[in-house]
């Protein structure tokens, strides 16, 4: 049987203040985030639309419901009354369609620009050069009243080879500081770096990880 309060504190306990933990809780019941919840946790990140809007009626109105998959342009309004944070933006286009939809309700919500770094082709996100150019060009910033954008997300290649994830998180810290200080250096909300899951998160601190996206040391493997 699970115990997903002394797992939730067994990982809470090895993160460093200043480092929020995302319980990711993609494919598992309601019963099990109320069970975390009541041992204290208020960030969830969902990786599917229809699931995020299925749970978070069923679950007490503090939590913060994080996006942290790929976001299909069709799902953006369904998904804008519940989300607190999309960590997964991937293009100007869907930013731009955020902030349509979040205005056609009359909210802000907060983002993240997703960076493709990984190795893996199926891995969605700018690259490097991509967001170093659409922030040059003023399309992170202006425009833009109902959305903050609030740092960077990105996933490090699925590999045993930690070195090469450790150059990876690297190169995410280096174009967020880029990012914060040539673009965002009159913001007060771009600060985080989400960035880390559970096999991998103690490299991601080291180098300035703010959210970590946590799910199988909590819930355990998914249930589908």
């Amino acid at each position: 049987m699970k115990n997903i309060k002394e797992n939730l504190e067994k990982v809470t306990a090895k993160l460093p203040d200043g480092v929020r933990l995302v319980a990711v809780s993609k494919f598992h019941p309601v019963e099990e985030l109320a069970e975390a919840y009541a041992a204290g946790q208020r960030l969830f990140g969902e990786n599917r639309v229809q699931e995020l809007v299925a749970k978070a009626p069923q679950l007490p109105e503090d939590i913060r419901w994080h996006f942290i998959g790929h976001l299909q342009k069709n799902k953006v309004r369904a998904l804008m009354p519940h989300v607190s944070v999309i960590e997964s933006v991937d293009s100007v286009e869907l930013l731009r369609l955020i902030e349509k939809e979040a205005a056609r309700i009359d909210r802000t919500v907060d983002v993240l620009l997703q960076l493709h770094v990984a190795q893996e082709e199926t891995k969605s996100g700018f690259s490097v050069d991509e967001v170093l150019e659409a922030a040059e060009a003023g399309e992170l910033t202006e425009n833009l009243p109902h959305i903050h954008v609030c740092g960077v997300m990105a996933m490090a290649s699925l590999t045993d080879d930690m070195e090469q994830v450790a150059q990876e998180f690297d190169l995410v810290r280096r174009t967020f500081v880029t990012l914060k200080d040539e673009c965002f250096d009159e913001s007060e909300y771009f600060n985080e770096l989400s960035m880390g899951m559970s096999d991998d998160w103690p490299i991601a601190v080291k180098y300035g990880a703010t959210l970590v996206r946590i799910g199988t040391a909590i819930f355990g493997p998914r249930e589908y």
